[in-house]
């Protein structure tokens, strides 16, 4: 899939939470962009020189839109916060490798800002997931979404609705099981998410979370352990950017 810099275009965006934004981009990375993909946003301020790695939340072919749903953490974020239609934006993208689609009763796993891109996949499972989706407390940001496509479970940290607990609580006292599973979130919750699927039998694929630099696999700055040999740099890493962000369950390191 054909990856390009480009300058594009802010649609709209909305505050959806304490923290999180949704940003509508119009860009031709639309086009290739699948689930599980990321773009990269560079900031006007040049100080600021490296691109901020964003999951790609809804594609909008038809629009040859993106809509990116983020958390502000830093001077990059903030300042991508405060755009507004008709701004213009650096992107790099589509970068990384999506998910596989398949299995008949898919389970869809996102935790805390790993929930935004698990929506176009649930999109195109069509109607078939069922999507457990891990919170801090009751701002449930993209909830009334994923309930358009998929049943819906809900864990928080602070029990302030759902199940008080983790995403893994919901499916042991839910008894919700499938054919595949589907996750997105901090590395502790792909931890125990692949272990219950191991323990289960359940074919299971991770988004990594990683702090990235280049975005294309170059600086090795976002390398995860796997099984497997890497041909790049002959020890047993990947590059979350390049190589992933996703990847089977089996073959990382959690």
């Amino acid at each position: 899939m054909s990856k390009v810099t480009e300058m594009a275009k802010v649609l709209s965006q909305e505050k959806l939470a304490e923290g999180i934004y949704s940003i509508w981009i119009q860009t031709t990375a639309a086009q290739s962009a699948v689930p599980g993909q990321f773009v990269s946003l560079y900031c006007h301020e040049k100080s600021q020189l490296l691109p901020r790695p964003i999951s790609i939340c809804e594609i909008d072919k038809s629009k040859g839109a993106l809509r990116l749903v983020y958390r502000v953490v830093g001077k990059g974020t903030d300042e991508f916060s405060t755009y507004s239609a008709g701004d213009d934006v650096q992107v790099l993208g589509p970068l990384g490798n999506g998910f596989s689609l398949g299995g008949e009763h898919p389970i869809v796993i996102g935790g805390g800002i790993g929930v935004p891109p698990m929506l176009q996949l649930s999109k195109e499972l069509m109607n078939k997931s069922v999507a457990v989706l891990g919170y801090r407390d009751n701002q449930l940001f993209l909830k009334e979404q994923f309930e358009q496509v998929a049943d819906v479970y809900v864990a928080t940290d602070d029990g302030s609705v759902g199940t008080h607990g983790t995403v893994v609580d919901v499916l042991r006292q839910e008894h919700i099981t499938g054919d595949v599973i589907y996750a997105c979130g901090p590395k502790p919750m792909l931890a125990a998410v692949k272990a219950f699927a191991e323990e289960k039998g359940i074919l299971c694929y991770v988004s990594m979370e990683e702090r990235m630099a280049c975005g294309i696999g170059a600086c090795l700055g976002c390398v995860c352990k796997t099984k497997h040999e890497d041909e790049h740099s002959h020890v047993h890493n990947a590059r979350v950017c390049k190589d992933g962000p996703v990847f089977l369950a089996e073959e990382v390191e959690l």
